[in-house]
């Protein structure tokens, strides 16, 4: 089985540009008439689709897409060798910090947002990662 990540974005030339700086993922082919971006450099390719605010996310739905920030509880935590230069790229790329850096048993977890109210985490393992608080 092959894993396939979509991101809906508002303003595809901007969440390019985000997602190229702020994680550095260079961007692949365009696909279906330039309304789907692919972005490569990460373990498995990440599809940048353009839908606008307001769209249905499938037929028969009573709500449509919001780019405000919002809560799911599926989102993208994404290893980093160094938490740091990490963060500090992702906020000047436009980013948003949701709260301090905090440091657990297993690394350290910054919380984000991107420009179109995507959650994601920046991880960094400290020792053996999960593996220093597995049963």
């Amino acid at each position: 089985m092959q894993l396939l990540l979509n991101i809906d974005v508002p303003d595809l030339p901007a969440a390019v540009d985000f997602y190229t700086r702020a994680l550095g993922l260079q961007q692949g082919r365009r696909l279906f008439a330039g309304e789907v971006v692919e972005l490569l450099g990460a373990a498995l390719p990440i599809y940048l689709l353009a839908k606008p605010v307001g769209s249905a996310p499938f037929a028969g739905s009573q709500q449509g897409r919001s780019y405000q920030r919002h809560w799911t509880p599926l989102h993208l935590d994404l290893l980093v060798d160094d938490l740091d230069v990490a963060l500090t790229r992702a906020l000047a790329a436009g980013a948003q910090l949701e709260g301090a850096v905090e440091t657990q048993a297993w690394g350290r977890l910054a919380r984000l947002s991107d420009p179109f109210g995507h959650g994601f985490c920046l991880m960094q393992w400290l020792g053996r990662g999960y593996q220093q608080v597995a049963d």
